[in-house]
């Protein structure tokens, strides 16, 4: 029997509260096994209406492997009286990573590729991701009406001291990558009398080479009928940053460092 089957599973930790016409709810448990509950050698069938977490996982993603820590259970949804969700969990954030999967056509025949020049092949080729980037941006539902706009956070407002009503931060997965860095994929809420903020995040550094962060945040301030969304895309190699190297492990000290890739903003409607 594996040292796993001795590990105590930890009870689901979980908070719910009404701010105005949201309901904002979070839970936190332990991270995935990693063997299956049929055994280390087994795995549930794919068509199985109780194959284990494991295999639901891996069955659903198709990943060579999953990060280290998968927090399957860990979650952060806000629901609007009107039916409007958005929500943050590890599955839809991990679908978003390349797994490589060929098309059908290339895996099985070798003639295909052939024929093929080096370009093409790059392009129906794509490696598994092993930094596990993800551009997961939350998942809403069809109640939320999404437009482009022009309009910023308000930094002003974000800024002023506020009594904090409800508070939590939760790591939807982690990975060391073989002792190389560190991909995290993390959510963390704050609930205030004026409106709530959320930072999503997807900090990568792979040692010695780069700093990639996506990140999306989401304000709501009470007397609008929408969140607003800013998502920015920061990189670069290791060799261009100018900050101490004291600081690469600080995603919140590296934003002021990293230069922006892309920035989208965008206007989320609930009513």
């Amino acid at each position: 029997m594996s040292m796993e089957s001795f590990v105590p599973r930890l009870p689901v930790d979980s908070e719910s509260i009404q701010f105005h016409d949201w309901v904002i709810s979070y839970e936190k448990s332990h991270i995935l096994k990693s063997s299956c509950q049929l055994g280390t050698a087994e795995c549930c069938p794919k068509d199985s209406a109780d194959r284990c977490d494991l295999c639901h996982y891996q069955h659903s993603l198709q990943l060579p492997h999953l990060p280290d820590m998968v927090f399957h259970k860990n979650r952060l949804v806000l629901k609007h009286k009107d039916g409007a969700a958005l929500e943050f969990c590890p599955m839809d954030a991990l679908a978003l990573v390349d797994n490589g999967k060929q098309p059908l056509e290339v895996a099985c025949a070798q003639e295909w590729r052939e024929t093929r020049n080096e370009q093409t092949m790059e392009e129906k080729f794509k490696p598994f991701d092993w930094t596990f980037t993800s551009t997961y941006q939350g998942t809403m539902n069809e109640k939320v009406r999404s437009e482009t706009t022009d309009q910023t956070l308000n930094k002003f407002k974000l800024m002023q001291r506020e009594n904090i009503i409800f508070y939590h931060d939760l790591t939807l997965f982690e990975d060391e990558l073989h002792d190389h860095g560190i991909s995290v994929m993390s959510v963390r809420i704050r609930v205030m009398p004026s409106g709530f903020f959320i930072l999503l995040r997807h900090f990568l550094r792979v040692d010695h080479v780069l700093i990639r962060m996506h990140d999306t945040r989401f304000h709501h301030e009470i007397e609008n009928d929408f969140i607003l969304k800013e998502y920015i895309h920061r990189e670069a190699p290791c060799t261009e940053l100018q900050n101490s190297v004291a600081s690469w492990t600080n995603p919140d000290a590296m934003q002021e460092f990293v230069p922006v890739k892309s920035k989208q903003l965008h206007k989320l409607f609930f009513k």
